[in-house]
């Protein structure tokens, strides 16, 4: 990375969430077959309540929460739709299979000198998409990219499944991603990616894409909402974010004690609580948001980041990395000085 021409700064940020907000209670009552409680999920998640869409609202589609997050972000770099080279969207819960919802936030945006491209990466998407603007914007081919991670996770739930309904949301993240200097000192410092195929089965979707188009078995079967394997999962989460979170600061020849903030995928409070005593880091300075808004895959890191910046806890100069792990499976962390 040091024979960049280019670096990346984030120049923007900002959220947004649909306005129906589901509590643990509102759950319990609303699926009494799942004989949960709201001190049932709060003991195993940390999570007390959610976003979610409702099904049909134009407002709560993910291009539109992509489009609102995305419109905060802009107005905070001071960019105007039309300033923006590429469009990058983080999803594994597209508005449609074709065309990209990418496409579909450009035409709500009005971005029309953008490209635009979806990228799956499931909950590690929003890293990627960031780590593939830096790459763009490093060699010089562009110079302002509108990343956003966006999901509507509610789509895809089993509402049957105790172990699982419990965690998700819906919401989306957005930052502005400017060139900058390549030895700017507030800049995206290193990003490292990893994925492991041979374990798709801990989290997956089994139908609706060509291998198993829906059809009446399929949806009696729920076998298009996801599938989850929790215990195997955690044990994956916790181990691989820490040792991508080591790899990001090594990469620097950095500790954990020059890190003032570390925003980690928002899964499960328990799993963030491992990873930060496993770091020998403080929970203090790791960036939450998981009891408000629960599991909103691609869209945890952006959203939870945005509130800190927001007000004011991230300040200019200081050292945060994110940190990720999702579906596939894959990991990610990337390392960066705001501002």
């Amino acid at each position: 990375m040091g024979s960049a021409r280019f670096a990346s700064r984030i120049s923007g940020i900002g959220s947004h969430f649909p306005s129906r907000k589901v509590t643990n209670l509102d759950l319990a009552q609303m699926y009494p077959s799942l004989e949960t409680s709201d001190e049932w999920i709060r003991e195993r998640t940390g999570i007390s309540e959610r976003r979610i869409a409702v099904p049909g609202k134009l407002e709560d589609r993910n291009s539109s929460l992509a489009c609102q997050a995305a419109l905060r972000a802009l107005e905070m770099a001071g960019k105007k739709a039309s300033d923006l080279d590429q469009i990058l969207v983080a999803t594994c819960t597209p508005d449609t299979l074709i065309p990209s919802t990418a496409c579909w936030l450009q035409q709500k945006l009005g971005a029309t000198r953008a490209w635009t491209m979806d990228i799956n990466a499931a909950c590690s998407g929003f890293v990627y998409a960031l780590a593939t603007a830096d790459q763009f914007i490093q060699n010089g081919q562009i110079k302002t990219s509108l990343v956003v991670g966006s999901d509507v996770l509610s789509a895809f739930t089993n509402w049957d499944d105790r172990s699982s309904c419990i965690l998700f949301g819906d919401g989306a993240g957005a930052v502005i991603v400017e060139q900058t200097a390549a030895d700017s000192p507030q800049r995206l410092l290193s990003h490292h990616l990893h994925s492991d195929g041979s374990l798709w089965d801990l989290f997956h979707i089994e139908a609706g894409g060509s291998n198993l188009p829906g059809n009446p078995d399929v949806y009696a079967g729920k076998l298009d909402k996801m599938q989850m394997k929790g215990r195997e999962i955690f044990k994956s989460a916790v181990r691989t974010l820490a040792d991508y979170a080591v790899m990001a600061l090594e990469e620097n020849g950095l500790s954990v004690s020059d890190l003032d903030w570390f925003v980690p995928h928002q899964a499960n409070l328990r799993i963030i609580e491992a990873v930060a005593k496993r770091l020998g880091f403080p929970m203090s300075k790791v960036l939450l948001n998981i009891d408000r808004f629960g599991n909103t895959s691609s869209a945890t890191i952006p959203t939870a980041l945005d509130e800190a910046v927001r007000d004011h806890r991230v300040k200019p100069g200081q050292l945060v990395l994110l940190d990720a792990f999702g579906a596939g499976l894959t990991t990610g962390s990337l390392l960066l000085r705001w501002g």
